[in-house]
């Protein structure tokens, strides 16, 4: 039995849909929160499980008879992300499951100045610690928040940035397929698995493509942390929010970013999808 955390969601979703081409309904469990919104599983024969990382005492039940196990990583900002982690890692103990398979990031460090790079390192030292058989996919940054890191270009050809340094920028829906070969493949590797895109721009490149694309001039600056906050508030990010982006500026400038693994590709059996491309289907609307 393969059993799925955060099936609601955009990136676990899409591993589901991705294992339902491969694999009868039967052979499928989806784990959420809220059974009500993964209804269209249901009808489809995958059984549904209520289960929530805040209430640990259920989760044993919710993945008993799991084989292999996909643990989808918290993204609340506000909740202690390890210690929910803990509590599902807990649970695959109790239940005995077979291997975990657990989203992490690329960038998973102690020592990232990127919030969630240190709480992914956190939880990977505990699966290493768990006893179980486990992989981390550790997947690149995520494409489809591109045009969101390069800021209001449109209004102001230009794109400013806190800090500059390259991205090995992932599809996400790459990143789910391969969650889905991986959760079928018979010989699976132990511990950190890289699956990025095959190149890793910087902030100017992704400036300079995107100029080229929409066929406008379109600048690039490095500016100041707080020049930053501040223009971002102004266009209307919450604060909090762009505080919590500048971590991934200065990972970026930091390096945690722009490793790159022919892993992803392998997998897929094809090229991964590269910013360059993701970059020309916004900037041409």
């Amino acid at each position: 039995m393969i059993t799925i955390t955060g099936a609601t969601g955009a990136l676990n979703g899409r591993t589901v849909e991705h294992l339902l081409r491969e694999v009868d309904p039967s052979e499928l469990t989806v784990v959420v929160r809220d059974p009500s919104r993964a209804e269209s599983f249901a009808r489809r024969g995958v059984a549904v499980r209520r289960g929530d990382y805040a209430d640990p005492g259920q989760l044993p039940e919710a993945f008993e008879g799991a084989d292999r196990l996909l643990l989808v990583s918290s993204n609340d900002q506000g909740a202690d992300a390890v210690g929910l982690h803990a509590a599902a890692i807990r649970a695959a103990v109790a239940a005995g499951v077979g291997h975990v398979f657990y989203t992490s990031h690329q960038g998973a460090h102690a020592d990232s100045p990127f919030a969630p790079a240190r709480d992914h390192a956190a939880t990977e030292d505990l699966l290493a610690a768990s006893g179980l058989r486990w992989t981390a996919l550790r997947n690149g940054f995520y494409a489809h928040t591109l045009e969101w890191m390069l800021g209001p270009w449109r209004q102001t050809d230009v794109v400013a940035v806190p800090a500059e340094g390259p991205v090995s920028w992932t599809s996400r829906d790459d990143a789910a397929e391969a969650a889905a070969l991986l959760l079928l493949r018979a010989d699976v590797r132990q511990g950190p698995v890289t699956l990025t895109a095959t190149e890793a721009p910087t902030f100017a490149d992704l400036a300079r493509w995107t100029g080229e694309v929409s066929g406008r001039e379109v600048g690039f600056e490095v500016i100041g942390v707080d020049d930053w906050v501040h223009r971002a508030v102004a266009a209307g990010q919450p604060e909090g929010a762009a505080r919590f982006t500048l971590g991934i500026f200065h990972a970026a400038a930091g390096g945690f970013f722009a490793g790159m693994s022919p892993t992803l590709g392998d997998l897929l059996g094809r090229e991964p999808a590269t910013a360059r491309s993701l970059v020309a289907s916004f900037a041409r609307q």
